[in-house]
């Protein structure tokens, strides 16, 4: 995670975050209640609504490595296609080759 703001104790981010939780059904949507409470807290709309989300990316186990596997995912899926797009050019080489040998006068 980021870098922890040493302005609000952690007690004081969890109750925040926690009452965003109690309040999101009295408001129109998540970022009203946030917008709501961030005053009462002390901060702004924008820093609670980053601690709801590492809050939502924590509570979900095993994120963390989920994300890492889409990464290696991409990464391998990226290094797929370049070895097919290897793979065209030394077949289209291959068949230029050949063609070319054949072409060529034989020697007596």
């Amino acid at each position: 995670m980021g870098k922890t703001s040493a302005r609000y104790a952690p007690e004081v981010r969890e109750r925040a975050v926690r009452m965003v939780g109690d309040h999101a059904a009295d408001h129109a949507s998540q970022w009203a209640a946030i917008q709501s409470i961030a005053p009462k807290i002390g901060c702004t709309a924008e820093t609670l609504r980053r601690w709801v989300r590492e809050a939502e990316k924590a509570a979900v186990p095993g994120a963390e490595a989920r994300a890492e596997e889409a990464t290696r995912v991409k990464a391998l899926e990226r290094e797929v296609r370049e070895l097919r797009q290897a793979n065209e050019i030394l077949r289209k080489a291959s068949a230029y080759f050949a063609q070319a040998e054949l072409d060529r006068p034989l020697k007596r």
